[in-house]
């Protein structure tokens, strides 16, 4: 036998088993309207770009998808002018010529 194929002594729990004691109720489903949607494609990656309100305020939602795996940033719409300022400058820094150090 395989050091690593013994049974373990924590028996055959799985994490949402362990982790399913609890029973939390679901949290209710917040309503969210789409005010505008657009995606991009850049090598191999996906950017969906979603502009959406609920009762909180607005705010938009990037994902980015790499072969089926996701990961999403949240900004709040107050926030956007300030996150298009940053990167318009890291657009303008990226297509520079790199200083000689």
């Amino acid at each position: 036998m395989i050091s690593n194929e013994r049974p373990s002594p924590f028996g055959n729990r799985s994490y949402r088993d362990h982790h399913n004691h609890h029973h939390h109720p679901p949290k209710p489903q917040v309503v969210e309207d789409t005010l505008k949607s657009d995606k991009i494609q850049i090598e191999r990656k996906t950017f969906l770009f979603s502009l959406r309100e609920n009762p909180r305020g607005r705010f938009l939602r990037i994902t980015e998808d790499v072969g089926g795996r996701r990961d999403t940033i949240i900004i709040p719409a107050p926030g956007l002018e300030d996150f298009k300022k940053i990167i318009d400058e890291m657009a303008r820094i990226s297509t520079e010529t790199p200083g000689k150090a």
